[in-house]
């Protein structure tokens, strides 16, 4: 929920969000738990897809034959412009960066993260955030959605491999993030450098970490995305 606050631009978002980054001191470290026992989801199977998320502004539950009184009302949703698909390619564009901004936070955050089945190729619920009772197409798997949304799945996979880092050591000894963060050099940032701004109006937020043992500089830049909605 605060990830998607965030991501639509909500006030008081920002500080919430580096808390999430680093797998939740806020919620966890009273307790001493280590950050591999957060886990870190912006979806699940209850509530809205990720692409819903990114492509409706309230939820459509009609199909369910409950007038739409079933289902979650509070979804921190934002239909970037438009109810539900959309044939304007800005939308389209703006609804993929989204759905990529999620699945970044998600991969990169210290934790455990956890992808509701779908959302790497942006499967769709057509609103419905309740849809346990569909079997049909709202609750199915569209195969023909890999090939469609080719360009999500790739990114998904490549947020995996940068993870594990696999690129820059052997396959048999691979260094994870988790490892990698904390023993880093963190530091945090807002529009300007070593400046970072909690304020409740920010939206901007830098972190920074370097690893000179592993001679490795990791630098995250998020900025939420808001405009008024144009329906």
């Amino acid at each position: 929920m605060i990830v998607s606050s965030f991501f639509r631009g909500d006030d008081d978002s920002v500080a919430s969000v580096a808390d999430r980054l680093l797998g939740s001191p806020e919620l966890y470290s009273h307790k001493l738990r280590e950050v591999e026992q957060s886990v870190n989801f912006v979806t699940c199977h209850d509530g809205f897809t990720l692409n819903d998320l990114v492509s409706y502004d309230h939820k459509h539950n009609e199909a369910n034959d409950e007038e739409n009184r079933d289902g979650s009302e509070d979804n921190r949703s934002w239909n970037c412009g438009v109810e539900g698909p959309s044939d304007d390619p800005a939308v389209e564009m703006l609804r993929n960066r989204q759905v990529k901004n999620f699945l970044t936070v998600t991969m990169l955050s210290l934790g455990v993260p956890m992808i509701l089945m779908g959302d790497e190729v942006r499967r769709t619920q057509h609103g419905n955030n309740n849809a346990y009772c569909q079997d049909n197409d709202a609750s199915w798997f569209d195969w023909s959605l890999l090939a469609r949304h080719a360009d999500v799945h790739r990114f998904l996979k490549l947020l995996i491999e940068r993870r594990l880092q696999r690129d820059l050591y052997p396959e048999g000894h691979p260094v994870r993030l988790n490892q990698l963060l904390s023993a880093a050099n963190n530091a945090w940032h807002g529009v300007r450098l070593e400046q970072p701004d909690w304020s409740s109006s920010s939206h901007s937020l830098a972190f920074g970490a370097e690893h000179r043992k592993e001679k490795l500089l990791f630098h995250a830049i998020l900025n939420a995305y808001w405009e008024p909605a144009r329906i």
